[in-house]
């Protein structure tokens, strides 16, 4: 296999490859997303033998000697994505990096919100703790950094790097861009994400195009931009994406000293994220670093749950819903656009899918946090998803699970405020926690506090 780039002097190499196995490869800094024979997906593939010239024992050395605290690093600012840059992207010259310090999030054990939900095991991946507060961010600095690298390299002629979103893709994006000083357009459908998303890729000087519409039309749009050649597609259908999100994996197996978990519990839009996670371990069990896969769990909201309505049909193809109105709008997706491959990785990784109603969702999120964790409603849906997994009996007591949140909770104060007053439409707040007005005297104070 030919890299895309050899300057490096990289003795690993890696290229886009059609995910039904059509021959061929493409070159990582082509703006091709799809494969020219059948029109699949592409997925990033790189030389396992060339990888496996380390043992499993000298790669796990290496990458503990990576995370120990050091110098700050000019080019990948003590990067969790780049401490993996073999197993991502081992062509990218180091200058050209773009990083804002991604990854090495905490894993978490809440031990509380595990306790309520009948797993005693429960660990927190709290990718929230980025640097634009979601996952995206380590999606976002491989591809910004490939394109980086292509511009200077004088391969990649667009006006702009663009993307559809429900809030998290735009504001990696434009923070990404910035920092690298490149064009950046967003479409966000028009009143449909939170402040906290909207005011990210303003601030960054991003041009952002509210359009009429939902996520999916946004997603049409742009991806005719892109056909065009206007602009270059930042959306997960372009596989350099995934390349940074299924560190996450990597990430999680070093924080369970290379184990894997009995389950991971993933919420789901466009469904990126499952398939990154799937790559991820694949590759590490590939390598002998672990020796095997966790089940999956891919949690949707009711009102966008096309990856459920197929899994329950027995289908082997997800179809296209209209999305409904769901507090969990980063997953308000009906047409996901990676849904093949999450289907390959819900199959190889003997995984389930479930749902989450309005109201379990805010209800997931309310008792989690009054559990010490603070989470997003996305986070919230795979909360109430676990909780049914564990009373059909798919996940038992004694399994060890890690749940992935997916963004911080401070950008969704909204919901959060929406929940404590009981003015959420359609929810039941069962535990509403107004402030409480009172005189600045303590007597008043102490005597509230007593009577509750």
């Amino acid at each position: 296999m030919s890299s895309a780039s050899s300057s490096s002097g990289s003795a690993y190499s890696a290229a886009f490859r059609c995910i039904r196995g059509c021959p061929g490869t493409t070159p990582l800094h082509a703006p091709v997303f799809r494969c020219p024979t059948c029109g699949a997906l592409f997925e990033v593939a790189h030389d396992l033998d060339a990888l496996r010239s380390r043992s499993a024992a000298e790669w796990k050395s290496l990458l503990a000697a990576r995370a120990q605290p050091g110098p700050v690093d000019r080019e990948t600012s003590q990067s969790g994505v780049w401490a993996h840059h073999e197993w991502v992207m081992p062509w990218l010259e180091r200058e050209n990096i773009v990083s804002t310090g991604e990854g090495r999030s905490p894993l978490l054990y809440a031990r509380r919100a595990g306790a309520d939900l009948g797993v005693p095991e429960l660990f927190v991946k709290q990718c929230g703790t980025s640097h634009t507060g979601s996952f995206k961010d380590l999606g976002m600095t491989v591809l910004v950094s490939v394109v980086n690298q292509a511009k200077k390299q004088g391969l990649l002629d667009v006006l702009a790097i663009a993307c559809a979103s429900t809030g998290d893709t735009s504001a990696a994006l434009a923070a990404y861009g910035a920092l690298a000083g490149l064009p950046v357009c967003v479409l966000l459908p028009k009143g449909l994400v939170s402040t906290a998303q909207l005011v990210q890729p303003l601030a960054h000087g991003a041009k952002v195009f509210a359009l009429d519409t939902d996520f999916d039309g946004c997603m049409r749009v742009v991806s005719e931009l892109a056909a065009r050649g206007r602009v270059y597609l930042a959306n997960s259908m372009n596989a350099l994406r995934i390349e940074g999100q299924k560190t996450v994996a990597f990430e999680i197996a070093a924080q369970l000293g290379w184990e894997v978990p009995d389950w991971v519990v993933l919420p789901s839009g466009n469904l990126g994220n499952a398939s990154a996670l799937f790559a991820g371990f694949a590759l590490m069990r590939a390598l002998g670093v672990t020796s095997s896969l966790p089940r999956l769990l891919v949690a949707q909201a009711e009102a966008a749950n096309p990856m459920v309505r197929a899994v329950a049909a027995g289908a082997s193809e997800i179809a296209s819903i209209k999305a409904g109105e769901t507090l969990a709008t980063a997953i308000r997706i009906g047409a996901p656009v990676s849904g093949e491959r999450a289907m390959r990785a819900l199959r190889e990784m003997n995984g389930v899918a479930e749902d989450a109603t309005e109201d379990e969702l805010a209800d997931a999120a309310a008792r989690a946090d009054v559990r010490g964790l603070y989470v997003c409603p996305q986070t919230a849906v795979a909360l109430a998803a676990l909780r049914k997994a564990r009373a059909k009996g798919h996940v038992a007591e004694t399994d060890r699970v890690v749940l992935v949140s997916t963004a911080h909770g401070l950008k969704f104060t909204e919901m959060k405020l929406g929940y404590a007053e009981g003015t959420l439409r359609g929810v039941t707040s069962r535990n509403p926690n107004k402030p409480i007005d009172c005189a600045a005297d303590a007597d008043m104070v102490a005597s509230l506090l007593v009577s509750g």
